[in-house]
């Protein structure tokens, strides 16, 4: 059995105050399970726009209800921790989740275009739970000076669900359809396109049973609580305390809106811009193996990341990482044929560990403050929302020039590592 570990002064539990080591692997799943749910949407997408007929605005819009959540959800749920814990918080995310997953099966059975948005909605809302909960409990149960380095790690377990949830969405949405295993330009029936949109009913079946089994073994388990013995007195120290005081988190939250809409265009768009004549000329299904490429550079960045953040300063790494994906960016909104794809690809390296690095160094020190600091910064997971201003310029000026509002998406977070993300308190 787990004990109660023990915390710093500034949140921090404390060094060999217990072994954290078997609640980050149990914590790992859920990791696993919210990366690969958000990255069935890749393959979603394209495949919803087939069956409703959309244009490159309305099919991004899906997209930004599932980030729009985030921007809803954030705080309440920082505050729903604050009186449930931890681990309850993490039960509930769990259910609510799986509650949206049961609700595709209605959705495609109709279909509609309205009842999908609002199952998406439900899904990302249980998400953005278990994003609040458990991305600053990996951060604190352990030593502070590797936590940039442990939570980059568990994302990399995030990073290998998106790396499956292709393989995962191509064979059973994508193969299964005609709009999936048709060339771009194809015309296809209402009739086609009715039976296409049931493709969706079973791989949702599927995830709503494993979320449901994963809340079971969660609630079964003995994950330490954080703080138990210190709450009363963190809630009176919070009320002296100011997040806009820290530096670190106030250019934090920017940098996280910011990161997501880089990735989520990209990732959103890949299948999209691959199957372009001009690109790759492949058919959604084929693009969809090359989308796990993509997915598995986050992965291999990630585990990359977590090792070599053990021996160089996060923000260092992180820059690196960044003018990285600023070079291919730039080769992806200028080159053709299908070296401009796998410019695209290799942005998933690029990627990589941003969201856990930044998150990491915005809660740094922030002691008491770390549960609304994190939702803060959850709630710019909403920057995914904006995937859908990509989706207007791709129809103004062409997908491929959409994606300079990629690259200066790259600029910012180069800054961030560079100059805004030194952790002192800002003036």
């Amino acid at each position: 059995m787990v004990g109660t570990p023990e915390q710093t002064a500034s949140g921090q539990v404390a060094a060999g105050s217990f072994n954290y080591k078997p609640a980050l692997a149990l914590l790992a799943s859920l990791f696993f399970m919210w990366g690969f749910i958000t990255v069935i949407n890749n393959t979603l997408l394209p495949h919803l726009r087939s069956v409703f007929d959309l244009n490159y605005t309305q099919t991004t819009l899906i997209e930004s209800v599932w980030f729009i959540a985030y921007g809803v959800m954030g705080m309440p749920s920082a505050f729903l921790i604050e009186r449930t814990g931890y681990k309850k918080a993490i039960i509930i995310g769990l259910v609510v989740m799986a509650a949206g997953a049961l609700g595709m099966v209605p959705a495609a059975q109709i279909p509609s275009y309205g009842v999908t948005l609002f199952a998406l909605f439900v899904i990302a809302s249980g998400i953005t739970l278990l994003q609040v909960a458990a991305n600053p409990y990996v951060a604190v149960i352990g030593p502070a000076e590797s936590s940039e380095s442990r939570l980059t790690l568990v994302q990399a377990f995030n990073s290998f669900g998106t790396f499956l949830a292709p393989y995962f969405g191509g064979y059973l949405i994508l193969s299964r359809t005609v709009g999936g295993t048709s060339l771009e330009g194809t015309e296809i029936s209402a009739a086609q396109r009715l039976a296409d949109a049931r493709a969706t009913e079973l791989p949702y079946i599927m995830v709503a049973v494993v979320l449901l089994l994963i809340a079971i073994v969660i609630w079964r388990s003995n994950l330490p609580k954080l703080g138990s013995a210190t709450s009363r007195v963190a809630r009176e120290e919070r009320k002296k305390l100011s997040l806009w005081k820290h530096r670190n988190l106030v250019w934090g939250v920017p940098a996280i809106f910011i990161y997501l809409i880089a990735e989520i265009g990209v990732a959103n768009l890949f299948i999209n811009f691959a199957i372009l004549p001009e690109i790759a000329g492949i058919t959604p299904a084929q693009a969809a193996n090359y989308l796990v490429l993509l997915w598995g550079g986050m992965m291999v960045g990630r585990f990359a990341g977590a090792f070599i953040m053990r021996s160089f300063p996060a923000d260092k790494t992180l820059a690196a990482f960044a003018l990285f994906a600023l070079v291919v960016m730039v080769g992806a909104a200028t080159l053709e044929g299908p070296v401009a794809m796998w410019c695209l690809i290799l942005v998933g390296l690029g990627h990589s560990i941003m969201f856990p690095a930044i998150f990491a160094m915005g809660i740094k020190g922030l002691g008491p403050l770390t549960e609304e600091a994190s939702g803060l910064l959850i709630t710019a997971i909403a920057g995914g929302a904006l995937v859908v201003v990509q989706g207007w310029l791709a129809d103004l000026y062409g997908l491929q020039n959409s994606f300079w509002l990629t690259v200066a998406c790259e600029v910012y977070i180069s800054w961030y590592a560079l100059v805004g993300s030194k952790p002192r308190t800002a003036d």
